[in-house]
């Protein structure tokens, strides 16, 4: 039930502050009804406060595509206001989680509005009409992608503005045939200036009762925190499959989901509010952070509540804590702890490796004592306590050695600075070493010897008992022997990585699939960067991105990462790295200063050779072209010239827009100064539309 409210409809619901591509196609009527069969009844999809929904084929361009059509009810409350919002909006937004507007009819009274057409109808349909299956992972999915998208409006149109969407809800969540989430609906949406201290719209409430933020209900201040308001009602549906409101009760017994909910979970009751259906799917962790996100959602107090960024990290947070449950091994798992010190060949004399945040070291765990040397209570090697290192499985030498038929040269997967990978099968549910083929394939990292490596290994280890993300490579566990081998073993990514992809296999990457790469990177990155911890990788390269059988990236080899700089300060003094072609101009030039923006820089380089598909240095090239960023920066730099330097590969099957874009962004990241450079948010916000562009 929509809250009632009145608008002019010549009110504008947005600004032309909002910037963003070209308007899209205006439709003759006739060809909305050719479309359309006349409006059909046995074409109808859906209806909603605007109107009907009709399943239609449309000429677009020179292609057929099917299509969503909705048409103004005439009985309808909303109108011309609502109607011209969404032209406005939608056809100068873009995202691979907003629905695409392909074009609009206006024809006397008539107003019409012509989607991209989404085969799985809507979230609501699946959760409340049609009893649809749907398994805890997929409801995750659905969530994460919903989230991104808001995020989206909320910061991605431009560093000026922010969109409200003012009606978020489950039946405005449409889902694609690959269960892909869309935002829907834009007809109630405001313009936010994000740049005012003042960062709310006075506005006529208007919404859907159940999702209506009660802030907003009773100030008339609009802020983007009552669309994050709106969206812990989703979380709550898709975890309870309750409706925002239940009306099919008597009147005075109607169930406000946010109110029961709530008060359920502090009573303790939390576990019988969850639908049955995935009741046992849900791990106990992933079952209390998924509420907790929901309960900062729905805060009476808007500033409480959690920013849609926040939102997505902990969502993906909670999908990777998932999939380590779902995964997990039914034995009996050991901490790492009890034998970490004697471990080490050699003493440590203090020092501080990077990876304790500051103001952290007295919670973090001491290191005893090693090889007869004193290690005090003053040498804490690893993170605090937040980090969980009970999933790591404990692999003995003789198991690994083992599963790598004696670490075969058939199985070699490949060589770094620290050691080599090799291929390796373990039993799925005992972890035993297994035969050639059986059981579940893992990777197998065996580090060189001496003390550098050794401390790249504890370094990774650490850090990644830490992560979890979809983004990030999964650690499975470790060894270590008495001979001073290390090991780590990690998932097994089937598509290996990203360099070997991109320089050496005879069949090209698609644009789609690099983009598909490119924006997996830039969600690991932003992950890291927007941590609690906030994370700087150093290790951005082509060769430390894993991708499995259908090119999600994963990012990989964590020995040299080091948490952010002290709260205060916006950079630290760091140890030059060897592999110099990623590495910023401040790291080398300099002083050897490192922040977040170093990896930025890094993924600059990664970006220009995925363009390309040159390696950042060829000797083999003429002199003026060794340097990849040297020579093709110049290049990028004008439009009419871009060609020159397009993977010649890809036989022109791109969008020249999309390339433009994509270029514009590739120069940004290798700016020289390194707040000239964009976030990594900005660079995921940037390759979604780019990629958006691609469809």
């Amino acid at each position: 039930m929509s809250a009632t409210g009145h608008r002019k409809d010549s009110e504008p619901s947005t600004s032309s502050s909002l910037q963003g591509s070209e308007p899209c196609r205006h439709f003759e009527f006739s060809e909305i009804q050719q479309a359309t069969n006349d409006f059909d009844e046995s074409l109808v999809i859906g209806h909603g406060g605007f109107g009907k929904v009709y399943r239609g084929n449309i000429i677009n361009g020179s292609s057929l595509v099917i299509a969503a059509v909705k048409r103004l009810d005439s009985m309808s409350s909303q109108g011309a206001a609502e109607f011209w919002a969404e032209v406005e909006m939608l056809s100068k937004l873009q995202h691979c989680n907003l629905v695409s507007l392909i074009g609009y009819c206006n024809y006397g009274k008539e107003m019409i509005l012509v989607y991209e057409y989404m085969p799985n109808g809507t979230l609501e349909d699946h959760l409340h009409n049609l009893g649809t299956p749907l398994s805890w992972l997929e409801r995750l999915n659905i969530c994460i992608g919903a989230s991104r998208g808001l995020h989206y409006l909320h910061t991605g149109t431009g560093i000026q503005v922010g969109v409200i969407h003012r009606d978020v809800k489950s039946s405005n969540i449409l889902l694609h045939e690959n269960w892909a989430a869309k935002i829907s609906d834009f007809g109630l949406s405001k313009i936010s200036q994000t740049n005012r201290p003042s960062t709310y719209v006075k506005t006529v409430v208007k919404g859907t009762f159940g999702y209506l933020d009660p802030n907003y209900y009773a100030t008339g201040k609009l802020t983007r925190k009552s669309d994050v308001y709106a969206f812990g009602v989703v979380l709550l549906e898709v975890l309870c499959r309750k409706r925002a409101v239940d009306t099919t009760l008597d009147e005075e017994q109607w169930l406000n989901l946010a109110r029961w909910a709530q008060e359920s979970i502090k009573e303790g009751n939390l576990k019988h509010i969850i639908d049955s259906d995935i009741r046992d799917q849900i791990s106990p962790k992933c079952l209390k952070e998924f509420v907790r996100i929901a309960e900062k959602c729905l805060h009476n107090n808007p500033k409480q509540r959690s920013t849609m960024a926040e939102v997505v990290v902990s969502l993906e947070s909670v999908l990777t804590s998932q999939e380590k449950f779902n995964n997990s091994m039914q034995t009996p798992r050991k901490t790492i702890f009890g034998r970490m010190v004697n471990m080490l060949p050699f003493p440590f004399k203090g020092e501080n490796y990077g990876l304790i945040p500051a103001g952290r070291a007295e919670q973090s765990l001491a290191v005893g004592r090693s090889a007869g040397s004193a290690v005090g209570a003053d040498h804490k090697m690893f993170p605090d306590k937040h980090y969980d290192y009970s999933g790591l499985e404990t692999f003995k030498f003789a198991d690994l050695k083992w599963a790598t038929k004696n670490f075969s040269k058939d199985l070699h997967l490949g060589s770094g600075g620290s050691g080599k990978v090799f291929l390796g099968w373990i039993d799925k549910s005992t972890l035993a070493p297994s035969t050639c083929g059986n059981g579940n394939s893992v990777a197998v990292r065996r580090f060189n010897k001496g003390r550098r490596h050794v401390e790249q290994w504890m370094t990774e280890m650490s850090l990644l008992g830490g992560l979890a993300h979809p983004n990030i490579i999964r650690l499975l566990g470790y060894c270590n022997d008495e001979k001073h081998e290390y090991f780590l073993v990690y998932e097994y990514m089937e598509n290996r990585s990203f360099d070997h992809i991109l320089f050496t296999t005879a069949k090209p990457l698609s644009w789609g699939i690099r983009l598909i790469v490119m924006i997996g990177v830039a969600r690991g990155l932003t992950y890291l960067h927007s941590s609690k911890n906030q994370v700087i990788w150093r290790g951005v390269k082509t060769s430390n991105i894993l991708l499995d059988q259908d090119f999600n990236a994963k990012l990989w080899d964590f020995g040299l990462a080091k948490f952010g700089p002290k709260i205060g300060k916006t950079h630290f003094s760091t140890v030059f790295m060897e592999d110099y072609v990623y590495v910023a101009p401040e790291e080398y030039l300099q002083t050897g200063y490192l922040t977040v923006k170093s990896d930025i820089y890094g993924f600059g380089v990664v970006l220009l050779e995925t363009l390309t598909g040159l390696r950042m240095l060829d000797g083999h090239r003429p002199n003026e072209q060794h340097s990849l960023v040297d020579w093709a920066s110049q290049i990028l730099a004008k439009r009419e010239t871009l060609e020159e330097i397009m993977d010649p590969r890809l036989q022109q099957n791109y969008p020249l827009v999309a390339a433009l874009k994509y270029a514009e962004l590739t120069l940004r990241c290798l700016a020289h100064k390194p707040k000239d450079r964009p976030s990594s948010e900005e660079v995921l916000q940037d390759l979604e539309q780019i990629y958006d562009i691609n469809k």
